[in-house]
């Protein structure tokens, strides 16, 4: 059986290899998923093109991974939203209950996990 390959948004990825939101993306592109990172500083993270700000984006989104605080992903609310995407994840210090409460409130499912682990132990 083929697994199902998805569009997946790393909002807050770093060009720093040290940083989970680095790791999220190289291990999301290992796996064979199509990544998108997001960083307004970066051309290029992990080999990949760099979205500036999700408004950015016009393709059809699965998931979009947090690597931002709570402040910053309530600015990026709206952006969010207008993505629709079937899937947010909260990676620990991205966890932002009423942004997860309005994703919800829009039919978007939601996790407070880490992608990290999600991709080894087979679970995104």
């Amino acid at each position: 059986m083929t697994e199902k390959k998805e569009k997946v948004v790393v909002l807050g990825a770093s060009p720093k290899e040290e940083r989970y939101s680095n790791q999220a993306v190289l291990l999301l592109a290992k796996y064979g998923h199509q990544v998108i990172p997001v960083n307004p500083a970066f051309d290029n993270i992990g080999g990949l093109p760099t979205a500036h700000k999700l408004s950015d984006i016009n393709d059809t989104i699965d998931t979009i991974t947090l690597y931002v605080n709570e402040k910053v992903s309530a600015s990026q609310k709206d952006d969010i939203l207008a993505l629709k995407p079937k899937r947010v994840i909260f990676n620990p210090g991205a966890e932002n209950s009423s942004l997860r409460d309005s994703l919800k409130e829009n039919g978007i499912i939601t996790e407070e996990a880490c992608t990290l682990v999600m991709l080894k132990t087979g679970q995104f």
